[in-house]
């Protein structure tokens, strides 16, 4: 019997080493804002448009308390206001200002920056790499 993963798995395993742990970016996004990656999270999420708190929560798989207090912080580093929801006015909603789109447009570069291995790919496995992955995200897209 084998000892070695099927080829998907050992595909995935790769991916996940090279995103998780030799090409982390979170530190790094977290010193380039002085912030937490969570919070910065929050501002890409709120890039789409305003959420409600609840909804804010959900997608940053985090409970309402603890998200109410990362709005806080970034409603007192004028990163984001809340305001009345007004399809229900039991809820808050929450927007990302002018300043916080350039915090979480400086974050994206950071995250963007390919590593040195990637960059150093010939064009043709670049094209096949990025077709692939198009291909996968494309497909399990919601």
């Amino acid at each position: 019997m084998s000892t070695e993963p099927d080829p998907a798995t050992s595909a995935w395993m790769s991916m996940r080493r090279l995103v998780l742990e030799l090409h982390d970016r979170r530190a790094a996004v977290s010193e380039e804002t002085g912030m937490s990656y969570l919070r910065v999270k929050a501002l890409h999420r709120l890039m789409a448009g305003p959420l409600p708190m609840r909804e804010l929560s959900a997608a940053l798989m985090t409970d309402a308390p603890y998200t109410t207090v990362m709005v806080d912080d970034l409603e007192k580093r004028g990163l984001a206001t809340r305001k009345v929801n007004p399809s229900d006015r039991r809820s808050k909603l929450v927007e990302i200002t002018p300043a916080g789109r350039g915090v979480a447009r400086k974050a994206e570069q950071v995250q963007s920056a390919p590593p040195t291995a990637i960059a150093a790919l010939s064009q043709k496995d670049l094209a096949t790499l990025e077709r692939t992955l198009r291909r996968l995200v494309d497909d399990t897209a919601p």
